[in-house]
């Protein structure tokens, strides 16, 4: 086989990170045509299916190592490029516009989002001027979006590294349970018992979100099937708490203001649950990449346990 065309690899990363063939075709300013040929020929290069063509469009097995190596040849490339065209800036080791036109796409929980994760990226040095790609997925499964090449950097509860990453850890993120006062005395007279875990209402994100279980499990000693509210939004969430709706854990950051308003009350201020959060990034000599990864540890420092 032939060496892979560089074209048609951006075109790939194009397709999948758009989400379709019509998106890929106006990110790179050709034809829907243009677009259909190349991954064809691509494949055909191959030997494999590199797309699923479903909405939204997304890599096989077999195209998640291609995806990959086409989003590090196009950051290695402008790096390169913006290195050998501009002056040194005054930040060590970075040169002017190295990340201009760069997009960097990370994916983070929902809960980093709110708290920490966006002031990281807003400490990366002006003269990057990254464009970000943030994506949002729970922190048990934003590993995944490493593993298929749709992301290159991402916080996650994995500290096994992806396969062509490095893993650093940022410590944790505390979760405490909440409710507003007046149900609370209502759900748990007196405390957090078996009994009232079992029947109280709970408010959970969506159903990969463990941490309300985890809790439960922690406090009665096994498994529970409380009624649910899903809430898939981390302001919805914590006003479905505030209003009565059920109890929740809530990190405690945002949880602190509840508390010392007096909208919520802390159901067991002993008691909480600590979610281990780890970064892991493409095994890169980038330099984006290291100014992001140094940005999330100094934000994670301040922020995390």
């Amino acid at each position: 086989m032939e060496g892979l065309d560089a074209t048609h690899l951006r075109t790939l990363a194009a397709v999948v990170g758009e989400g379709s063939f019509e998106g890929a075709a106006r990110l790179l300013h050709v034809t829907q045509s243009a677009v259909s040929q190349r991954i064809r020929a691509l494949e055909a290069a191959v030997g494999q299916v590199l797309v699923r063509r479903s909405r939204p469009c997304r890599a096989t097995p077999a195209g998640e190592p291609l995806l990959r190596l086409a989003g590090q040849l196009v950051l290695l490339e402008r790096e390169a490029l913006a290195e050998a065209r501009g002056p040194l800036s005054g930040t060590p080791g970075f040169r002017s516009g190295v990340g201009t036109g760069t997009r960097v796409a990370v994916v983070a929980n929902a809960d980093s989002l709110a708290t920490w994760f966006v002031p990281a990226l807003a400490r990366l040095p002006a003269d990057l001027a990254v464009r970000f790609d943030v994506r949002q997925d729970d922190q048990d499964h934003t590993a995944d979006l490493l593993r298929d090449g749709t992301v290159m950097a991402g916080v996650t509860a994995q500290r096994t590294p992806v396969q062509g990453c490095r893993v650093r850890r940022l410590g944790a993120l505390r979760y405490r349970a909440l409710a507003a006062p007046a149900p609370a005395g209502r759900w748990f007279p007196d405390g957090i018992t078996e009994e009232a875990l079992a029947a109280a209402p709970v408010i959970v994100f969506d159903r990969r979100d463990r941490v309300q279980h985890r809790f439960i499990r922690a406090v009665a000693g096994r498994d529970l099937d409380p009624p649910v509210h899903y809430v898939p939004s981390v302001p919805a969430f914590s006003e479905a708490i505030r209003l009565g709706l059920g109890w929740g854990l809530v990190p405690e950051q945002l949880a602190r203001a509840d508390v010392a308003a007096g909208r919520c009350v802390d159901l067991a201020p002993d008691r909480f649950v600590d979610v281990p959060l780890y970064w892991q990034h493409w095994r890169l000599d980038s330099p984006v990449l290291a100014a992001l990864t140094e940005a999330v540890r100094a934000a994670a420092a301040d922020a995390l346990r």
